[in-house]
């Protein structure tokens, strides 16, 4: 069978993890996909996992990087690779649901779009030691819900607010065609890619469907569990920038405003929590600097609480 779809599949040191990931994937009900699974020189079972799915499906297939390299770098090598019409990513920690490629390939065959996107949840640590998926939260649906297809930002600001990479089946002709690579060396490496995929698609589809499960590990571990650590931050914010940058030179000026409102309301509260009682001045001077910045684009939107203490807090810093 000629897979139409490739998922590329990054991990380093997710043993923990990777088993269902790879199960979510010959889990799908559509089955004509194949998956590069890139081994980011982990130092626990993770090649092993990938090596033994390899052995036992020929869909899978395997590349060990040397040494480490970084998740963009990962999906980058993924990408090389490719030669399926369509290409997907789910990081190893994470899971697909069982119609997340059929609907999403399914969606882009009969609209002739660039890409699609769907919606997610946050699989979070329980009481009995497993994971149990959350419920879509507002800004994923406000990107997702209702079912659009041949959309474009003019037309859909709100979808500029899913910034991940997982979410997401695209033509591969999109990656060749624009030169899309994932930055390497930096953490949260896909929210320009999304900003730059939105911008350079001549038209992408929304679908309400949750397709991924995203974790949250109970160990801690999870870079989205690290913005307290300053080079984290730093990645952070340049991230942050840097979509918005790209909305900016596309000239997508509402677009570029929903961006900017959802981060004051939803990124910069947190912030501003760890910054209160952060040991490292320039952790408040970063965050400080960040918060007027957005404010001063922001046009005086309202805020909900504790959105606005929390900007109000930061810009003093």
């Amino acid at each position: 069978m000629t897979p139409a779809v490739t998922v590329i599949v990054p991990g380093y040191d997710v043993a923990a993890y990777a088993a269902e990931a790879l199960d979510s994937l010959r889990a799908q009900t559509r089955t004509d996909w194949t998956a590069i699974l890139v081994d980011d020189a982990s130092t626990d079972e993770t090649g092993a996992l990938f090596d033994a799915a390899a052995a036992d499906d020929d869909r899978f297939h395997v590349v060990h990087h040397a040494t480490q390299r970084g998740l963009g770098a990962a999906r980058n090598t993924g990408l090389d690779l490719v030669r399926s019409p369509f290409v997907g990513f789910l990081d190893a920690d994470d899971r697909l649901t069982p119609h997340a490629l059929e609907r999403l390939v399914g969606t882009l065959t009969a609209s002739g779009s660039d890409f699609a996107l769907g919606a997610y949840v946050r699989l979070r640590p329980d009481s009995a030691g497993g994971y149990t998926p959350g419920i879509v939260q507002p800004w994923v649906a406000a990107a997702t819900d209702p079912s659009r297809l041949g959309t474009t930002l003019d037309q859909h600001p709100a979808a500029s607010g899913n910034i991940v990479a997982w979410s997401k089946v695209s033509r591969t002709d999109l990656w060749h065609r624009t030169g899309l690579r994932f930055p390497v060396g930096r953490a949260y490496e896909d929210q320009v890619v999304a900003q730059q995929m939105y911008t350079r698609a001549r038209t992408f589809d929304v679908i309400p469907d949750v397709v991924v499960e995203w974790r949250e590990r109970a160990d801690g571990s999870s870079i989205t569990q690290h913005k307290g650590e300053l080079p984290v931050l730093r990645d952070y914010l340049e991230a942050l920038r840097g979509g918005i940058a790209v909305l900016d030179a596309a000239g997508q000026p509402r677009a570029a405003a929903s961006r900017v409102q959802l981060i004051l309301a939803m990124d910069l509260p947190p912030l501003v929590d760890l910054a209160r009682d952060h040991p490292e001045d320039a952790y408040r001077r970063d965050v400080g600097a960040f918060a007027r910045t957005l404010w001063a684009r922001a046009d005086g939107v309202a805020l909900p609480e504790p959105a606005a203490t929390a900007v109000d807090a930061a810009r003093l810093w």
